[in-house]
């Protein structure tokens, strides 16, 4: 019975074995370093402890500064002082002293407050990362998922077998769920599936299809280039030849202008001495017009003058009938 057992088992591991040995072994790897630096709650956990380590070291520094300063002061002051007071002021500097460095070992030594809360801080994040690594290698057949951040050395690695970004997402996913303030939200959390199954095949055909995509779409738009670059040349084209036109009936119209102009030279001996009296007689016939207009006013003027002059010398004289009319009576 016993001989039986060790049989079957033995044929297990052997089958075991061989299906591992047919279909190759699946290795993988993360990066730790890579996935805590784009984790923002321990990203902003981290730079608070940082300024309060920061806190730490300044206060130490200026317990130090003190004693130094103490010190500085003893040696002047030790000319003044008998043994015993300057033995007391040593002991007290050196009793302080102890004290910081006590201190300073409390806060950052490998036991300290600082090594101590680090801890604290990575426990979670570190909790998380193993989960997803396990549930990666679990829905994906991995055999090995190597830290490239840890002290085992990777002489190469293909990004292919990167499965940080993944894990990032699987507690970026978490962390959504922690965070649901509404059953809306832990729902559609909930929701998200948190580690997506990949068909390597079919993604590798996608990823062909994808390429011929592209490609096709760059021959289509060199295509596009080459139509639109032939239409601007012949717009270009059909521009200059009726610029030419255009230049050409413009040449034309000055042929005929100038040869109008030399006919006229040629039927009148001195054009421009005509020019001169034509403005002459314009520029007379202007003053004249002026002239005749200001005798024409005086005329008007005095023709007035002379009519308010006859009603005067009436009225006088019917004035003088009716007054002789009226002594005679």
């Amino acid at each position: 019975m016993k001989h039986n057992v060790l049989f079957l088992l033995t044929l297990v591991l052997m089958c075991s074995l061989y299906s591992n040995a047919q279909r190759g072994v699946r290795i993988a790897y993360i990066d730790t370093e890579y996935i805590l630096e784009n984790v923002p709650e321990y990203q902003e956990s981290m730079v608070q402890l940082d300024n309060k380590a920061q806190d730490w070291k300044n206060e130490i520094q200026t317990k130090l500064l003190d004693i130094e300063q103490k010190r500085k002061n003893l040696s002047n002051e030790k000319a003044l002082l008998t043994k015993e007071l300057i033995d007391e002021r040593e002991e007290d500097i050196a009793f302080e002293e102890n004290e910081i460095l006590d201190y300073q070992q409390k806060r950052f030594g490998p036991n300290g407050d600082l090594m101590i809360q680090k801890k604290q801080l990575m426990q979670p994040i570190q909790d998380q990362i193993f989960s997803a690594v396990q549930d990666l290698a679990a829905s994906r057949t991995y055999d090995f998922i190597f830290d490239k951040s840890s002290d085992a050395v990777m002489l190469y690695s293909a990004k292919q077998f990167d499965l940080s970004e993944q894990v990032l997402r699987s507690i970026t996913r978490a962390s959504k769920r922690t965070q649901a303030e509404t059953k809306a939200e832990l729902r559609a959390a909930e929701d998200e599936e948190l580690i997506p199954e990949i068909n390597e095949e079919l993604e590798a055909r996608e990823k062909a299809l994808e390429e011929k995509k592209e490609e096709r779409e760059s021959a289509i738009e060199k295509r596009r280039q080459e139509i639109l670059e032939a239409r601007e040349a012949k717009q270009k084209e059909a521009e200059a030849r009726r610029q030419q036109i255009l230049e050409e009936r413009e040449k034309a119209k000055q042929e005929k202008l100038e040869a109008r102009n030399t006919s006229t030279t040629n039927s009148v001996s001195d054009p421009e001495n005509t020019t001169t009296e034509a403005n002459k007689v314009e520029t007379k016939t202007r003053e004249q017009l002026i002239e005749e207009n200001r005798q024409k006013k005086l005329a008007e003027r005095e023709a007035r003058i002379k009519e308010l002059e006859a009603k005067k010398k009436q009225i006088l004289e019917d004035r003088q009938k009716t007054k002789d009319s009226i002594n005679n009576n």
